[in-house]
């Protein structure tokens, strides 16, 4: 199946079920349909070929989702573009992903333009919401006079059809590149935890840019559910929606869920009585957090554990073993549950041997949802990929029940607020102040975002720097989720033998007498 396989059928079968609500806007079916065919025909009259790749900038709105499925027609490829990225970031995704067309909110038009200059294949912009400013096309003006019908192309289930930009803890962001048939495969295989019924609604508020949150809102659209889209995060009006129009499912990740219960004071008054499953994943969450969350939604809940890679899920841990946890096995709310159909979970050691269960290795996983590799990186795609099995670059254990148990990351990757943050972006900006000598980065345990970012640094001999100063002098070259938090100062940085930082030793204080060193909100 194509992505836009399904909402064609269900354009087809319920065209006037509402498609997606945004504020006082909505979208049914047949008109989503027609907006649909008149952007992919954009695209198509635009001079882009299969699987030529285009940037989309911007917050959630029904762009961005009609974009998803226009792009699907046209067999060209979405670069989602995370918009809390700092300008540099955003430069070099798009030059790397070789995007010919670059798609943005009004929000994000005068920052392009600010390094427009340093796009290498760039050549069309469409600004949403902006009007035609200068160098721009309006996004209204640019599809009404196309045609509402599929543009003439045919597109294959092993076609590209998004690359999503993510990292290691070394290196700039790589490129995960999924297929049609990948993303097919997620949403048949997240089926026990993200299905509605026909006008049945989904609360997408986390950001379209994340593959959590994407799959989210493919799998609504697989079953002819009715997007309830928020630009962005507010608890108190999530908590209004969740309580007053009548949603069935909304994915949240872990600080999403704990903001809800510390900023809306009445979040235990209110009622949610269609609300049937909350999903949360992106970063693992306190057995308090989650035990409170149960008491006040009184709904089920479903935690999902996977990476870009995988498309999104590879394991789940469902409602009744929630049930199951809150009954008798107290345990279970510590793990990330067990795989999803048609995924082969293992956990290896350095030698990709099996290891016993119970046993901390790292976690591997195989199964029709993998990407295809990572974009224009043949070593690092075969080294991911090695054997078949996308190695994950996370530490957990099997339990005798098949129960995954993430204890650690094998990479250095720091997880704020269901962010990835990368230490070397970070690292690489403090090694370019004039005082310091030698620097770490690492998460460190916060009640609110999971982990927050702590630099360790070394000062040059004769040279002083504040705390203020150093955290003051990341703000304009960082998002603002990668910026440090804390930072630390140190007179020597542990390492080993070959000079690799030992960042298990500079974690170590902050996670005593924590039984894993990822952390949980």
């Amino acid at each position: 199946m194509r992505l836009h396989d399904y909402f064609d059928f269900c354009a087809r079968e319920f065209p006037d079920l509402d498609f997606a609500i945004l504020g006082d806007r909505r979208l049914t079916y047949r008109e989503a349909q027609g907006e649909v065919n008149r952007l992919a025909n954009a695209f198509v009259g635009a001079g882009l070929q299969p699987g030529d790749r285009m940037a989309m900038l911007s917050k959630n709105s029904i762009e961005y989702a009609v974009m998803y499925f226009a792009a699907s027609k046209a067999g060209i490829v979405p670069v989602p573009v995370n918009y809390r990225l700092a300008a540099d970031a955003w430069t070099y995704i798009m030059n790397d992903a070789q995007a010919k067309l670059v798609m943005a909110s009004a929000a994000y038009v005068d920052a392009v333009n600010s390094f427009r200059g340093e796009l290498q294949t760039a050549t069309t912009f469409i600004s949403i919401g902006a009007g035609a400013v200068d160098g721009w096309l309006d996004y209204r003006s640019w599809i009404e006079d196309r045609p509402a019908t599929p543009p003439d192309r045919h597109v294959r289930v092993d076609d590209d059809v998004y690359q999503m930009y993510t990292s290691g803890t070394t290196g700039r962001p790589k490129g995960a590149v999924l297929t049609h048939g990948a993303v097919s495969a997620n949403l048949t295989q997240v089926e026990p935890i993200a299905r509605a019924a026909p006008g049945e609604r989904f609360l997408i508020v986390a950001p379209l840019y994340h593959a959590a949150a994407a799959v989210t809102a493919f799998s609504c659209v697989k079953w002819a559910g009715t997007l309830y889209i928020q630009e962005d995060f507010n608890p108190v009006e999530v908590a209004r929606a969740l309580d007053e129009e009548k949603i069935v499912c909304a994915m949240l990740v872990p600080a999403m869920i704990q903001a809800l219960l510390v900023y809306v004071p009445d979040i235990a008054q209110r009622r949610y009585d269609a609300l049937r499953t909350i999903i949360y994943g992106a970063s693992p969450i306190a057995e308090q957090t989650l035990r409170r969350s149960i008491e006040v939604f009184k709904c089920g809940f479903a935690q999902a554990y996977g990476m870009t890679e995988t498309t999104a899920a590879l394991t789940a841990l469902l409602p009744h073993h929630h049930e199951a946890a809150l009954t008798g096995q107290p345990h279970l709310l510590l793990s990330a549950g067990r795989p999803l159909v048609g995924v082969e979970l293992r956990v290896v050691d350095e030698h990709d041997e099996l290891v016993p269960a119970g046993a901390v290795g790292e976690i591997v996983a195989r199964g029709p949802n993998l990407m295809r590799g990572y974009w224009n990186l043949p070593d690092e795609s075969a080294e991911a990929l090695r054997g078949g099995w996308m190695h994950t670059g996370d530490a957990g254990y099997l339990d005798k029940d098949g129960f995954l148990y993430i204890q650690d990351r094998v990479k250095d990757m720091i997880v704020s607020g269901g962010e990835n943050v990368y230490p070397r972006t970070i690292e690489d900006v403090l090694f370019k102040h004039p005082a310091i000598a030698d620097a770490a980065v690492i998460g460190v345990p916060d009640q609110t975002w999971g982990e927050t970012v702590k630099a360790i640094v070394v000062l040059k001999e004769g040279q002083r720097a504040t705390e203020e100063e150093i955290i003051e002098f990341c703000k304009d070259k960082l998002g603002g989720f990668e910026r440090p938090r804390s930072v630390d100062f140190a007179p020597v940085l542990p390492r080993n033998a070959t000079g690799k930082v030992l960042k298990k030793e500079l974690r170590a204080p902050y996670w005593t007498d924590r039984g894993r060193q990822v952390a949980g909100v």
